[in-house]
């Protein structure tokens, strides 16, 4: 994402399309006034509202700030209307689009697909940059280009397993890491990450890393803490145990988890999955969770996180509040004014 170069690490917010697009469109340009660097888009057509269309609302009512859908998915939309979609967005907002793409998790599953394959997450990075490149694509033997392409689209992949981790390292033009801010772990993505970059003869530090991370301004991390159990049972249910094994949280949660729709990060009702994921984690684990892999404290305790995270190489992070169907406006109202002013006072001179 071609945003205005600033020392240091470059801040995000996530803002989930769960509004009237044209009230999402205000929440960016909120964020774009108190000094974010970029606004991130989640897609999950059940969920929210298209996130295409949110990405061309923010671009219109925006100037300056970097526009990414984090995460799409190859899956729901196929690669020749993701490239569609990514080339009427950048033309909006041109140096300032990136398309993020993942394996789709909350977009496949409430419809049951499956999420795709490492296989199929090449081949579709491929046909894009073919497309954007203007280049003519073999669709099951029909030959067909993108007219009017845009050759300057980023694709970031997400990752959060070892072998996606080195396929972004190696075909992606920047990695969306979803290991958050512990040390132990950031580190072994990265590591992933190098790994094959090196294979494909890439040179790793020139890799953008962007790293996704729960984020509250707090004086009091226990209560905050608190409402995170949700998104920890679901990193344990999912395979993430070992992750957190490392930072000596010992979950155990059962595959299937009755009560919660549509998924455990994405609940609904956010306080009754709190109380039924509490059976499974405890308050003393989920603040172990919040002080090693999230983003809750002081200001100044959040600046000086993110500072070392940039002296570890991490260029870009993005920042969520907990829940999925409210903007985050207290998340980027707090970062904003206070956060932001402690990470650049350059800025307020």
């Amino acid at each position: 994402m071609n945003t205005p170069e600033k020392s240091g690490i470059r801040v995000g917010v996530r803002i989930p399309p769960c509004d009237r697009v044209d009230r999402l469109a205000t929440t960016a340009r909120r964020a774009e006034e108190l000094g974010f660097d970029q606004v991130w888009f989640p897609d999950s057509q059940l969920l929210w509202r298209d996130v295409f269309t949110v990405l061309t609302a923010a671009a219109l009512g925006t100037e300056r700030i970097g526009l990414g859908s984090a995460v799409t998915n190859l899956a729901t939309r196929h690669p020749a209307v993701v490239a569609s979609a990514a080339r009427s967005v950048a033309e909006l907002a041109p140096g300032r689009f990136t398309l993020g793409l993942g394996v789709g998790n909350s977009s496949v599953g409430p419809i049951g697909m499956r999420q795709s394959t490492g296989a199929e997450l090449r081949d579709g990075l491929a046909t894009l940059r073919a497309l954007f490149a203007g280049e003519e694509w073999d669709f099951n033997g029909v030959r067909s280009r993108l007219r009017d392409p845009d050759p300057n689209v980023p694709i970031h992949m997400a990752a959060s397993g070892p072998r996606n981790l080195r396929l972004a390292g190696e075909i992606a033009d920047g990695v969306i890491l979803l290991s958050g801010v512990s040390r132990n772990t950031l580190a072994s993505a990265t590591a992933r990450v190098r790994e094959g970059a090196e294979a494909a003869g890439r040179t790793a530090a020139a890799i953008p890393l962007t790293v996704s991370a729960f984020c509250a301004v707090t004086d009091d991390i226990e209560a905050e803490a608190r409402l995170l159990k949700p998104i920890c049972a679901s990193i344990a249910q999912n395979g993430g145990a070992p992750f957190l094994a490392l930072a000596g949280i010992e979950l155990e949660v059962p595959a299937r988890v009755e009560g919660v729709y549509p998924d455990l990060v994405h609940a609904e009702d956010w306080d009754a999955a709190v109380e039924i994921c509490s059976a499974w984690v405890s308050d003393a684990a989920v603040l172990r969770f919040a002080q090693e892999f999230c983003l809750f404290g002081t200001a100044q305790e959040i600046a000086e996180r993110l500072t070392a995270l940039h002296a570890e190489g991490v260029t870009d992070v993005f920042l969520q509040h907990v829940g999925s169907y409210d903007p985050p406006t207290e998340l980027i109202e707090s970062v904003g004014s206070e956060v932001l002013s402690a990470l650049r006072p350059e800025a307020g001179r």
